[in-house]
């Protein structure tokens, strides 16, 4: 750096800094825009950041500073326009996994080492102003050094192994348990993260869904259930309207204890035939 020793050094900063801010003000310049975000621009040596005009915008623009601190959204861009933008980034290719809000969507690398030289990291991270895609859907970012911008779905790409992980999530297929030709860790990260986004994943939301479904078959009603390791102690109502615990197998779901006397025969049904016994007694 040019060392300062005299007062006409400074006021020849002064000066430009002055000029250069002028001609700023002059200036209009594309840029991307997350809603509540800002926008930056580098004039010559020095970055300057602006809060977006109005504040609430999301997507591509071509502002025009106010002034020092605000720029206003003249007009929106070309697609070569952003186009030639985006080409000045590196390329990162990542499955969609789903939306945080706005058009900002988590994803994670196609490829986990291709993704740590490009970008430094490989792990789930947000990209802004996707406008096309769906869950698990390959595609092509650009990394500014700060942050990822959405380009285009990946037309290269395989789309059979997203349409797979599809049909596993409307299945309810655990993570560890989605296998098929192709599949690569990748493929497992990103569904282990949509899956943790559903609430029908989650561990209990199953058990409960599946106790109730088998006491339903029988004209039962779940009123609530206990976990004991290698059994469900459940509470559950007959269709004659009687209360009753049983100690439930958690693979088979059959009766460990029926909570009634069956003549030691408990392990001769499950949760769904209980009912009937229950009632038939």
């Amino acid at each position: 750096m040019k060392e300062v020793n005299s007062v006409a050094d400074i006021r020849k900063i002064i000066s430009q800094l002055a000029a250069q801010e002028a001609h700023l003000l002059d200036t209009q310049f594309l840029a991307p825009c997350v809603r509540g975000g800002s926008v930056r621009i580098r004039v010559s040596s020095m970055v300057y950041t602006f809060v977006p005009q109005p504040q609430n915008f999301e997507g591509w623009a071509i502002f025009a500073p106010l002034n020092e601190k605000i720029a206003a959204v003249i007009e929106e861009p070309s697609l070569p326009q952003v186009a030639e933008y985006l080409q000045l980034l590196l390329p990162v290719r990542l499955h969609l996994a789903y939306v945080l809000q706005g058009q900002t969507w988590l994803a994670y690398p196609v490829n986990e080492s291709d993704a740590k030289q490009r970008t430094g990291v490989a792990k789930p991270v947000p990209v802004h102003l996707v406008t096309e895609g769906s869950q698990f859907e390959p595609i092509v970012a650009r990394w500014d050094g700060h942050c990822l911008w959405f380009e285009e779905i990946d037309r290269r790409a395989d789309l059979l192994p997203s349409e797979k992980l599809k049909a596993a999530l409307k299945k309810l297929i655990l993570p560890q348990e989605v296998r098929f030709k192709g599949m690569t860790p990748e493929m497992r990260t990103v569904y282990e993260l949509v899956s943790r986004n559903i609430k029908d994943f989650d561990p209990k939301v199953r058990d409960e869904q599946r106790l109730q479904g088998a006491l339903k078959m029988g004209g039962g009603e779940l009123r609530d259930f206990l976990d004991r390791e290698n059994y469900w102690l459940v509470e559950w109502t007959s269709g004659t309207g009687e209360h009753h615990t049983s100690a439930i197998a958690k693979n088979d779901l059959t009766v460990m204890s029926a909570g009634i006397c069956l003549s030691g025969l408990d392990k001769d049904f499950d949760l769904h035939s209980l009912v009937g016994v229950v009632e038939n007694r």
